[in-house]
């Protein structure tokens, strides 16, 4: 059981009004305790946005604001965007639509720019960046790297936190180094569809039992998330947003209060510097 004066963050989930669920989704993971959210735009291309200019995210990422901004009035506590570019964009571009990889990551990069203005504004929290997690040849790697330590530097000028989608691992230390040679503490580097346990940013850790008993066992700052996608060719993908609760619910029950703090109130402070105690 979920007591009313615990936040319960998902750190990571899509919502897609205008094709899917949407603000039912909200609804459902209210129902059940959720309290806040962290809403990353969905890829640009699922949006029906085949971009040419940085300019041109800029539908995706109004769209996703107006979005938590209907989130807001459905939650105890509060929403915020996460804007960005994802990073399998490139293989779109490179694969089917005839870029270099030096283009793909010139238009990738401008595209974190126009997210970045969202966060300067106070409009979004954080930026969505990172790396293929399948295999690339090495010229779009190189390309997708430069595009990830792009968004590091203009994380690092706003003091804001990036969210990244990157290849399984429980080993990025030289990913946090990026970060903090760019001036971005390792602390505001989220790896999010992580395991339990990571070496370098801060887990954001996807809700299955063993994952989050290994980040328990751990001790260290991590996040819970479900990566809910709300595709209606794929209703269920990835977790549903009644999962965080629900994992909450669970954790409490087996003792893990200090845990849940942990994950929904002292790291989502660390990370991003929201109260998410102060927003219930």
């Amino acid at each position: 059981m979920i007591d009313e004066e615990t936040p319960v963050l998902d750190n990571h989930l899509h919502l897609d009004p205008d094709n899917h669920r949407g603000i039912d989704a909200v609804r459902d993971f209210a129902r059940v305790g959720g309290t806040h959210l962290l809403v990353v735009n969905k890829p640009s291309w699922h949006l029906g946005v085949e971009a040419e200019t940085g300019e041109d995210f800029r539908e995706v990422f109004e769209r996703t604001i107006e979005v938590v901004d209907e989130a807001d009035e459905e939650l105890e506590g509060r929403a915020w965007p996460v804007l960005g570019v994802h990073p399998g964009l490139v293989s779109r571009l490179v694969d089917e639509r005839g870029f270099t990889p030096e283009d793909a990551r010139d238009l990738m990069r401008a595209g974190i720019d126009a997210a970045a203005e969202y966060v300067e504004s106070g409009d979004a929290l954080a930026l969505k960046s990172g790396r293929p997690h399948y295999e690339v040849d090495d010229a779009v790697w190189e390309a997708s790297n430069a595009v990830m330590r792009h968004a590091f530097e203009r994380g690092a000028d706003l003091e804001c936190a990036v969210q990244l989608h990157a290849e399984a691992s429980e080993e990025m230390t030289e990913v946090a180094e990026w970060a903090e040679d760019a001036g971005l503490s390792r602390h505001k580097v989220v790896k999010h569809y992580a395991g339990g346990r990571l070496e370098g940013p801060i887990p954001s850790v996807m809700c299955d039992k063993g994952r989050l008993e290994t980040a328990v066992e751990r001790g260290e700052p991590f996040l819970m998330e479900t990566d809910y996608i709300d595709d209606p060719d794929r209703p269920g993908a990835v977790l549903g947003p009644k999962t965080v609760p629900r994992r909450v619910a669970w954790l409490l029950e087996n003792g893990h209060a200090e845990a849940v703090r942990n994950a929904h109130v002292e790291t989502p402070d660390l990370v991003y510097g929201i109260d998410t105690e102060g927003t219930l």
